[in-house]
């Protein structure tokens, strides 16, 4: 006779052995992830959802959408991809063709698809872009909507060789920049007028609500390009990204996804190529990067409201990638509060006479944040301007940068990375006295044309093993 008292037996027993075989897999994983951390991300790599969509196509012609360059088809694209999502997702096809638009939303089941020769051009009318919630610089903020934008949306994806082309220039948006190189002149209305971006940080120190925070018009804080905000499983691949008004693939709070072969050119203010910020699980591979700030910028909030968000960047993978001009190759920070671990770059060339370093992480004590776990093997480096790897917990920009949290660095590898052409440091790091810059490991590392070995100030164990800097072996500090 079966009883409830049996059942619930039953049931404990089976849910016990549940848990130990959970805590049994996580720990042979750490295992596995002690002896060798590249056996950490295949098992990312293998365990990644895949996008998967129905096979269903909606051209957007067939909803308004007219490929003249001139008529604005907004309308057409959110008719398009709302009945796609309406009917269980699919394909929202571009066909070839130029297509003006203001923001684009995706719906979760929607892969927005551009033909080869498709181009989207997104309008340079701020008015185009209704306020969302979303995040500049690492501080989240009601602004202007992302121009490709979706949040809380599962399974999306934006593919196809076809151009996305932001259209930004210094006529337009990069003009709030405050920049003088990108056509800002005294008497224009800049992000650094006192009531804009100095406003927002200010706001999330005190704690203001994020709903609260409501910028936009008169603001002249830019929209990102494409931001998946509180999404899971993604996916970008194959396109061509130009002219973008600020950064340009910003995954913030997202898990598992993919962005692969994708084309990066624009050389605007602040355009990185690819932020990943509070969000894992995140593969970036096959892609070229050409840009006018960092390539790759892996990001874990500002200051308070980093702290306050707490969740950091982990399982950030970086492979087959190739980066030409830009602040840095593979950059960690500024925005880095919550702290981010488990970093994988491997097998990329980076190469460009305005190409300032190749690996960095920046931070300061108003960021804080706990940087460790990044490994990066299998890089060819051509010429980079300041150094190979820079480790810097002074990064000042916008005036004084100093508070009380004292950042951590540590546990950095670099393998089989040869270069021709170093600049003034092949390693610059600079940490705290009560918090050195630790366990820093060169392995079968050749820099050529180096001005000086290194710049170290409170390190604590560097190790060069099999390094060669300009043919001569370094032996390791130990302290």
């Amino acid at each position: 006779m079966i009883t409830n008292k049996s059942i619930a037996f039953k049931s404990i027993v089976f849910l016990s052995m549940i848990v130990i075989l959970t805590i049994s897999c996580s720990k042979k994983i750490t295992a596995i992830a002690e002896n060798d951390p590249w056996k950490t991300m295949e098992l990312t790599v293998k365990n990644l959802p895949k996008t998967n969509f129905q096979n269903k196509t909606y051209n957007i012609n067939d909803f308004g959408a007219v490929a003249d360059g001139k008529m604005l088809n907004t309308l057409a694209f959110q008719k398009a991809i709302q009945e796609c999502a309406k009917n269980g997702g699919g394909k929202v096809l571009v066909p070839n063709g130029k297509y003006l638009t203001g923001a684009i939303h995706l719906e979760s089941n929607v892969n927005l698809h551009l033909d080869d020769h498709a181009e989207i051009l997104f309008s340079l009318n701020p008015k185009d872009y209704p306020i969302v919630h979303t995040s500049w610089e690492g501080t989240e903020v009601m602004n202007y909507s992302p121009l490709i934008y979706a949040k809380n949306k599962t399974n999306i994806a934006v593919t196809g060789k076809g151009t996305l082309n932001g259209q930004a220039d210094s006529t337009n948006w990069w003009i709030w920049s405050g920049g003088k190189d990108y056509g800002w002149k005294k008497g224009i209305p800049s992000q650094n007028d006192p009531t804009n971006r100095e406003v927002l940080v200010d706001m999330a120190e005190k704690g203001i609500p994020v709903s609260e925070r409501v910028f936009g018009e008169g603001r002249y804080l830019r929209p990102n390009f494409i931001e998946f905000f509180e999404c899971n499983t993604a996916l970008v691949k194959d396109v061509t990204i130009i002219n973008s008004p600020f950064w340009i693939l910003h995954p913030i709070k997202t898990n598992n996804m993919i962005i692969d072969g994708v084309t990066v050119n624009s050389h605007g203010p602040n355009n990185d190529g690819c932020d990943p910020e509070y969000s894992q699980n995140i593969l970036i591979k096959n892609c070229t990067f050409n840009t006018g700030d960092d390539c790759i910028a892996i990001k874990a909030g500002r200051d308070g409201d980093g702290r306050r968000v707490a969740i950091p960047s982990k399982n950030i993978i970086v492979q087959n990638c190739k980066m030409v001009d830009g602040h840095g190759g593979v950059v960690i920070g500024s925005e880095i509060s919550a702290g981010v671990n488990n970093v994988f770059v491997e097998n990329c060339v980076m190469d460009s006479p305005h190409l300032d370093r190749a690996i960095r992480i920046k931070t300061n004590s108003k960021r804080g944040g706990v940087i460790e776990n990044i490994y990066v093997r299998n890089l060819e480096v051509g010429t980079v301007k300041e150094c190979v790897l820079k480790l810097n917990m002074f990064y000042n920009v916008y005036g004084s940068q100093t508070g009380n949290f004292i950042p951590v660095i540590r546990n950095v590898s670099l393998e089989n990375v040869t270069v021709k052409n170093g600049g003034k440091y092949s390693v610059w790091a600079e940490g705290y006295k009560e918090s050195p810059v630790e366990n820093i490991t060169l392995k079968n590392v050749k820099i050529q044309k180096v001005d000086s070995v290194y710049l170290l100030k409170n390190v604590k164990n560097i190790n060069f093993v099999n390094t060669y800097i300009n043919e001569k072996k370094v032996e390791s500090i130990k302290n």
